[in-house]
């Protein structure tokens, strides 16, 4: 399974505003990319079409080089897994319940999860520290907990590729760092592939592959983490925040503000 994705020319307009005005961009099998750009630079906006939530005025988007946009949404829940920053509201559902609807679009319209999918639900939220929360009630939980839970759904869709919208924004420091590198290692493990928004960049440098700067509508830096030095990541993120500095230390890049 891999999720090779590529964005060609995508533009997406809000009545005559256009947010994305030519996106090109590709990520590769077994590769975490972070979407960095300000507040209100469409980051959001891209996710959401690229999951095909949202017309494009141009463009296209393939996955393992095919088109995919026109399909239903059954056949994209199979291609993508989506999580977004705002879940709707779930109501007498347990933590498991939730969980096994990630299992939807792979099992039948009249057929229930069985044996299978409850054990590969309780190994995700294993793996994110809430296995022994499968029997409550996910409304009662806190919203870092509903965000783990809402993570283990996308994990158990087993696509080929992920999209994240701040999937740390309600974790704390601990978390954010158990599952950033839960998705890090997931990733090189299977060949899925993962866009990923992230509100700081420290945790990009720490954990993906590479950077796409979003400025203006367009990716203005497509950035690989790894062999890049100080001066060059110093330069790809002050496209978007400005006069920023990059050190090294203990073998981690870490952006500080000049």
């Amino acid at each position: 399974m891999n999720g090779k994705l590529r964005v060609d020319g995508m533009r997406v307009a809000y009545g005559r505003r256009e947010i994305l005005r030519g996106v090109d961009f590709t990520l590769g099998e077994g590769e975490m990319a972070a979407l960095l750009g300000l507040n209100a630079s469409g980051k959001t906006t891209l996710l959401r079409a690229v999951c095909g939530l949202i017309p494009l005025n141009g463009g296209d988007c393939l996955i393992n080089g095919r088109g995919y946009l026109q399909s239903d949404e059954r056949r994209r829940a199979r291609l993508i897994s989506y999580l977004p920053q705002r879940h709707s509201r779930l109501y007498d559902l347990s933590v498991m319940d939730v969980v096994l609807m990630g299992f939807n679009p792979h099992i039948s319209l009249l057929a229930s999860p069985g044996k299978r999918e409850r054990e590969a639900s309780l190994e995700a939220l294993d793996h994110l520290g809430m296995k022994d929360h499968a029997g409550e009630d996910f409304s009662l939980l806190s919203e870092g907990q509903k965000q783990l839970v809402l993570l283990a759904r996308a994990l158990v869709q087993d696509t080929g590729l992920l999209l994240l919208d701040e999937p740390d924004s309600a974790l704390d420091y601990p978390n954010r760092h158990r599952v950033l590198s839960l998705l890090r290692n997931l990733l090189k493990e299977d060949g899925r592939s993962a866009l990923i928004t992230l509100h700081d960049p420290n945790f990009a440098l720490a954990y993906c592959d590479k950077l796409l700067m979003l400025r203006d509508g367009l990716i203005v830096r497509d950035q690989a983490v790894s062999g890049s030095g100080a001066g060059e990541l110093r330069d790809c993120l002050s496209l978007v925040f400005g006069a920023v500095d990059v050190i090294e230390s203990r073998g981690r890049f870490v952006m500080l503000k000049a």
